[in-house]
C-alpha cells in the first residue's frame, strides 16, 4: 500500500523479523525499523540511576512512591546505538506508525517509544493479529490512538512487580540466602509447585486387588467373541478402588463402605468363581457425542505442544513467535477463543475441500471462554489469512519444530469447526456365584465411534499418560439381558494407590490459568524464572521444588500469607483490568497495597495491615531464620527428629543429638549453623524431597556422609566406598580415592567399574630412557603422561587400553595450541542486529554458550541451541556487554620485609606460629568433618521484577 505522494511514513515494530516481513508488504514511502523489544524500563540498579537521581531516597525503587508513584525510566545500554537510529529517522518522516504488539505490553511500548523519541510529526498506532497483506495494509488504512487505559494498566503491573519484588525479596537475602528474588505471580507459581510436593512427601501407598474376568459369549455374531470385565462388587458391597484410600495413611476412608480384598481374598475369591456359570444382569446403551474443542490460547497451546511435540513453555513461544513474525499464525499471546468471521469461513471451506461437507455443521460454532479475566475482544491462535495454508503447502518453508507446531494450530482450528464424534456406549453388569455362595459382579463398558467428526482431525493428548485416547473403540459383543457366559480366565489383579502427580510446565500453566493468575504473555517466563531461580528442577517434563522453595514459600507462609494467596493475587489481576479498562485510577490502587490507605481500592487485608511496606519492615525479626530454613521430615525410631537444613552450600540432613540436646543457635550469620550440631548428612544433588524416605535417610546417615559400600577388594580386603565429596561421587579404598567419570553415575556404578577407577593412575609402561608412563584422568578428561610431559587422550576408555607404544608416539607428537584443537561451532547465527559481528553457539566447558567473539553468554537452562533465535541471542549479549567485561582481580600487595629479630624471638616466633597451624589445621579438620558436602550455590539472582 504505497503512502500518499511525497509523504514518507516510518513504522516502528519489535523484532527485525517481523519489520522484514512487514517491509514486503508495504509499498515505496515507507520506513519500517525495529526496536528490539522494550526500549526502556525501571533501572535495574544503582549503576543504571541517572546521577541527577541518585541522592533520591526513591532511587533504589525506580519509583517514586511519595509522588503519585512516579517511575523512572532509563533507556538500558544495548538500546542506545538503535534508539539514536530512530530518533534520526523520526526526523526525516512526515508520519510515524506504532506497530507494536496488541496486547497491553505493545501499547506500553509505543507509548515508551513517543516518549523517548520524541517525535514532531504526528505519530499513530497500527494494530493487527496477524502480519499478511491484507491485515497490514488493513492496520495502515486504520489507525487509532494510543490507549492510555491500556498504558496505565501495564504501567502500575511493572511497578506493583517492582515494588513486591524490592521490598520482599531483601526479607529473602536476610533471613534465607542472599541473592533469592521473590515475585507477585513466581512466589505463587513456586507455591503451588511445593504444596503439590508436600503432598506427595505425606502420601502413603496402599495396596488393593479385584479380578479381572476374560468372558466368553457362546454363539458371537456381529463383533468379538470375549471380552474383559472387572470385580466391582461383593455381596452388594462395592468393591474399593483408589479412591477410597486415605492419601495420607493409606487406609480405606471412614464410612467408604466398601470391601477391601488383598491378595489372598482376591486370589481365593477368583479360585471360588472357577468354573461357575455368569450371567448378564444388566445392559444399558446411549447416545455418544463429544464436542470439538475450542480453539487454541496461549495456555492451551502450551499445554499440547508440551503433551504432543515435548516443548517446553519457553520453546513453544519461541517457534510461535517465528511463526507469527513470518505470517504464518495469528498473535499467539492471547486468552480469547474467539474466531474472526473470516477465520470461521476459512475453515469451514478448508474442511469441505479436506473432509467432505457432511463433517461441517450447519451453523460455525463459536466458543467462550473459561479463563477468568480473558480479553475477548483478541482472536485466538489459528492459521493465518484469509485461506489456510495446509502443512504440506507450507512443509518446506519451516524448520521442523515450526512445521510440527504449525501443523498442531492447524489442526487445533479445522477440528474446532467440525461436526461432534458420535456413537454409542454400552455398559454391562455381569453377576456369578462362587462356591461359597458369594455374590460377584462384574462391570464392562464398551465404545463405538460411528461418525468420528472433528476426531478425523485432531485429538487431544491428556496429562495422564494411561489415560485411553478419545478416539479409541472398546467393542464389546452383542449382549442381552440373562444371556449366559463363560469364564475364560479369572486373574486376582494387584493395584497400588499413587500419589498425585507433579505439575508439568503445562499444568501449572493451566493451574494459574484456572486460577485467574498472570497473563498469557507471562506464562512461559514464569516458568523460566523458577528454574533459573533455584526454586524447581526438572526431571524429565515433571516440575520438582528445591528445599531452597520450601525455606522461601515457608516463610512468607507464615509471616506474609496475603502476598502468595490465590485469590488475592487473583483479585490483584482483576483490579488490573479495570484500570485497562478505565474504571479504576492506578495510583488508587498502588497507594492502597504499598501504604495501605484504601480509598475502596486495592485489598483490604492488606490494607488493614498497613500496606506492604509497613508489612516486610515492622516485624522483620519476628522472622526466625533458623525455624525458616529447616523442613521437618519425621521423627525416627530412636525419637530424634530428622529435619532438612537450607545452608549456604545447599540443603543438607541434620537429626537431634541422643538425649534430644538441641543445636546452638546460629552463630555464622542467620540460618547457618556451626560447631557441634549432632548428625548431618549432604543430600545428592538430584534427590526429590519426596524420596528423602525414612530408608534413604538412614542409607545418608550412614558414616555420616552418606556412604555406600560398593564390596571387597579382593586383593587388599578393604571396603570400597561411594561417597559423595564436595567435588562430585568418588570412590574410596584405604588410601585410595578416584572420582567417577563423565559417562558413569553413582546409582548405577558397580563393583567392577569402581576396581578399575581405583587402577588410576595406571601404569601404561616404561619408556626407553627409564621414565615411568601413566594413564590417568584429570581436570580437562583423560591424559598420558611421562615426567612433566602430557598429552590428551580421545576418550575415557582409553585410560585403561593405550598401550605403550602409543602413549610414547602421542607423547612425542608436537602439542596442539591448547588444550585440543577447537571444536567447530554447535551453530552459526548470523550477524547480530545490533553489532554486526557474527554470532556463533558453541560448546563450552559449563555447557553451550553464544559469543560474537567478543563477549560470552551462556544459555540458560531450558534453552537449546536449536531453538535460541537470533533476537534472543541479540539481547543476551547485549546485557553482557552492558554490564562490562569482569573485573580481574588485583593482586595481593606485597608486604614490607620484616626486620630481622634475634635468634631467641626467631625461634619463639617459628614454635609459636607452627602451634598456631597446627590448631588451625585441626579446626577446619574438625568442620569440614561435620559440615555437609558443598554444593553449588543456587545461580545468583537479583531482586529485580521484571518477572513477575
Amino acid at each position: 500500500m504505497p503512502s500518499k505522494a511525497g509523504t514518507t511514513r516510518l513504522v516502528i515494530v519489535e523484532s527485525p523479523a517481523k519489520a522484514k516481513t512487514i517491509s514486503g508488504y508495504l509499498g515505496p514511502g515507507y520506513v519500517v525499523e525495529a526496536s528490539f523489544g522494550h526500549v526502556r524500563d525501571l533501572p535495574r540498579n544503582a549503576a543504571d540511576v541517572p546521577a541527577k537521581y541518585k541522592g533520591e531516597s526513591w532511587a533504589r525503587l525506580g519509583v517514586d512512591v511519595d509522588n503519585g508513584f512516579h517511575a523512572l525510566y532509563v533507556v538500558s545500554a544495548d538500546r542506545r546505538q538503535q534508539i539514536s537510529k530512530l530518533v534520526k529517522l523520526a526526523k526525516e518522516v512526515d508520519e510515524i506508525f506504532l506497530a507494536t504488539d496488541e496486547d497491553r505490553e505493545g501499547e506500553a511500548i509505543a507509548w515508551h517509544l513517543v516518549e523517548t523519541l520524541k517525535p514532531k510529526v504526528p505519530v499513530k498506532r497500527m494494530v493487527f493479529h496477524e502480519i499478511t497483506k491484507p491485515a497490514i495494509q488493513a492496520a495502515v488504512a486504520n489507525p487509532r490512538e494510543i490507549d492510555r487505559d491500556l498504558v496505565d494498566a501495564q504501567e502500575a503491573r511493572r511497578i506493583l512487580d517492582r515494588l513486591y519484588g524490592y521490598e520482599v525479596s531483601p526479607v529473602l537475602w536476610k533471613k534465607v540466602m542472599p541473592k533469592l528474588s521473590a515475585g507477585r505471580v513466581q512466589s505463587v507459581a513456586t507455591r503451588i509447585v511445593v504444596e503439590r510436593e508436600r503432598q506427595r512427601m505425606a502420601f502413603r501407598t496402599a495396596e488393593y486387588w479385584d479380578i479381572l474376568a476374560t468372558l466368553a459369549v457362546a454363539n458371537a455374531g456381529e463383533g468379538p467373541r470375549a471380552f474383559n470385565a472387572t470385580l466391582i462388587a461383593l455381596n452388594g458391597d462395592r468393591i474399593a478402588t483408589g479412591k477410597d484410600f486415605e492419601p495420607t495413611t493409606g487406609r480405606v476412608r471412614a464410612g467408604a463402605g466398601v470391601v477391601h480384598l488383598d491378595e489372598g481374598g482376591a486370589r481365593g475369591l477368583a479360585a471360588r468363581l472357577e468354573g461357575r456359570p455368569f450371567t448378564v444382569t444388566r445392559v444399558e446403551e446411549k447416545p455418544y457425542r463429544r464436542r470439538p474443542y475450542a480453539p487454541f490460547i496461549t495456555s492451551t497451546l502450551q499445554q499440547e505442544a508440551a503433551r504432543k511435540l515435548r516443548l517446553s513453555s519457553q520453546q513453544t513461544m519461541r517457534t510461535a513467535q517465528r511463526l507469527y513474525e513470518n505470517g504464518y499464525i495469528t498473535y499467539m499471546r492471547t486468552d480469547s477463543v474467539n474466531l474472526s468471521e473470516t477465520a470461521i469461513s476459512a475453515a469451514r471451506r478448508q474442511i469441505v475441500e479436506l473432509y467432505g461437507e457432511r463433517s461441517v455443521p450447519p451453523e460455525p460454532r463459536r466458543y467462550t471462554g473459561k479463563v477468568k479475566n480473558a480479553q475477548e475482544a483478541h482472536e485466538a491462535i489459528r492459521p493465518a489469512g484469509d485461506n489456510f495454508r495446509t502443512p504440506g503447502e507450507v512443509a518446506k518453508e519451516l524448520s521442523a519444530e515450526e512445521f510440527k507446531l504449525y501443523e498442531l494450530i492447524w489442526r487445533r482450528t479445522i477440528a474446532s469447526q467440525m461436526t461432534d464424534a458420535v456413537g454409542s456406549s454400552v455398559s454391562v453388569r455381569i453377576r456369578a456365584v462362587s462356591t461359597s455362595q458369594e455374590e460377584a459382579d462384574f462391570g464392562a463398558t464398551g465404545k463405538t465411534i460411528t461418525d468420528p467428526g472433528f476426531l478425523r482431525a485432531y485429538v487431544e493428548s491428556s496429562d495422564d499418560e494411561n489415560a485411553e485416547a478419545e478416539d479409541a473403540e472398546r467393542r464389546l459383543p452383542t449382549l442381552v439381558k440373562d444371556q449366559p457366559l463363560t469364564a475364560d480366565e479369572l486373574a486376582a489383579q494387584g493395584h497400588h494407590t499413587q500419589p498425585p502427580s507433579r505439575y508439568t510446565e503445562a499444568s501449572l500453566v493451566k493451574a494459574l490459568e484456572e486460577l485467574g493468575i498472570g497473563r498469557p504473555s507471562t506464562y512461559a517466563s514464569i516458568m523460566q524464572t523458577i528454574q533459573d531461580r533455584g526454586y524447581v528442577t526438572k526431571r524429565g517434563q515433571a516440575m520438582i521444588p528445591t528445599f531452597l522453595a520450601f525455606a522461601v514459600i515457608g516463610l512468607m507462609e507464615r509471616h506474609y500469607p496475603r502476598l502468595i494467596d490465590y485469590d488475592f493475587t487473583a483479585s490483584m489481576e482483576n483490579e488490573l483490568d479495570e484500570i485497562a479498562g478505565g474504571d479504576h485510577a492506578a495510583v488508587d490502587f498502588l497507594t492502597a497495597f504499598y501504604f495501605g490507605s484504601s480509598n475502596g481500592a486495592g485489598d483490604q487485608d492488606i490494607a488493614r495491615s498497613g500496606g506492604l511496606k509497613k508489612l516486610v519492615t515492622e516485624n522483620l525479626s519476628d522472622i526466625d531464620a533458623r525455624s525458616v530454613n529447616s523442613i521437618p521430615l519425621f521423627t525416627d525410631e530412636e525419637g530424634r527428629e530428622v529435619v532438612v537444613r537450607v545452608g549456604r552450600y545447599g540443603p543438607y540432613l541434620q537429626r537431634e543429638l541422643p538425649g534430644g540436646e538441641q543445636p546452638t543457635p546460629a552463630a555464622t550469620g542467620e540460618g547457618e549453623e556451626s560447631g557441634p550440631q549432632g548428625d548431618r548428612a549432604p543430600i545428592p544433588e538430584g534427590l526429590a524431597p519426596d524420596e528423602l524416605t525414612p530408608e534413604k535417610v538412614h542409607e545418608l546417615f550412614l558414616g555420616g556422609s552418606g556412604e555406600r559400600k560398593l564390596g571387597d577388594d579382593p586383593a587388599t580386603g578393604e571396603p570400597i566406598v561411594l561417597k559423595s565429596g564436595r567435588f562430585g561421587p568418588y570412590v574410596s579404598s584405604g588410601e585410595r580415592k578416584s572420582s567417577l567419570l563423565r559417562s558413569q553415575t553413582p546409582d548405577s556404578l558397580s563393583l567392577e567399574e569402581a576396581l578399575r577407577l581405583l587402577s588410576l593412575p595406571r601404569l601404561v609402561g616404561v619408556a626407553p630412557d627409564g621414565v615411568e608412563v601413566f594413564a590417568n584422568n584429570g581436570r580437562y578428561g583423560p591424559y598420558v603422561k611421562r615426567g612433566e610431559e602430557f598429552r590428551s587422550l580421545e576418550s575415557e576408555e582409553q585410560m585403561f587400553t593405550v598401550s605403550l607404544d602409543d602413549a610414547l608416539a602421542l607423547l612425542a607428537a608436537p602439542k596442539t595450541r591448547g588444550r585440543r584443537a577447537a571444536a567447530p561451532p554447535l551453530r552459526e547465527m548470523g550477524v547480530d542486529p545490533l553489532t554486526e559481528k557474527p554470532l556463533v553457539i558453541k560448546d563450552g566447558r559449563f555447557g553451550p554458550y553464544v559469543t560474537d567473539g567478543e563477549f560470552n553468554a551462556s544459555l540458560r537452562r531450558g534453552q537449546t541451541p536449536e531453538a535460541l533465535s537470533l533476537e534472543e541471542a541479540s539481547e543476551m549479549l547485549a546485557d553482557k556487554r552492558a554490564k562490562g567485561p569482569a573485573p580481574r582481580k588485583k593482586a595481593a600487595a606485597k608486604k614490607a620485609p620484616a626486620k630481622k629479630a634475634t635468634a631467641t624471638k626467631k625461634t619463639a616466633a617459628a614454635s609459636k606460629s607452627t602451634a598456631a597451624k597446627k590448631t588451625t589445621t585441626a579446626k577446619a579438620t574438625a568442620a569440614r568433618k561435620a559440615a555437609p558436602a558443598k554444593k553449588a550455590a543456587p545461580k545468583k539472582a537479583t531482586a529485580s521484577p521484571a518477572e513477575e
